[in-house]
């Protein structure tokens, strides 16, 4: 999927927040979000948490191929989005955190990556 595709297939997700609109933007030099931007923004990825500073959900799947589809599919989001999660995987699991390390903390690319992962599995 690419381009016009891309942004078809995710804006069609029923109910996903405009973060799916948005791109990432480099972060260099900005400071990272605030406790309240952070609770503003947690509304729009409701399965995501905050965790040691980062932005986590586990996703669930009933095979291993599955899970690295999945896990293949967030790293074309990641790539297609300059910024990359760290992910723990294993059998039917998959773990994603999202964090600016530019900021050292969380930015608004974190919410929206988070988005565009969870219009995959919606």
């Amino acid at each position: 999927m690419s381009g016009a595709g891309e942004a078809k297939g995710l804006a069609g997700a029923a109910g996903l927040s405009s973060l799916l609109h948005q791109r990432c933007r480099p972060m260099r030099g900005q400071s990272a979000m605030t406790p309240a931007e952070i609770a503003a923004q947690l509304p729009q990825v409701p399965r995501w948490a905050v965790v040691e500073g980062s932005l986590e959900r586990a996703f669930h799947f009933a095979d291993f191929h599955r899970t690295m589809a999945f896990v293949n599919a967030v790293a074309w989001i990641a790539q297609q989005e300059d910024h990359g999660p760290d992910l723990f995987v294993n059998w039917t699991t998959c773990r994603v955190r999202f964090n600016t390390h530019d900021v050292n903390g969380l930015s608004l690319n974190d919410f929206i990556c988070a988005a565009k992962v969870d219009a995959l599995t919606a």
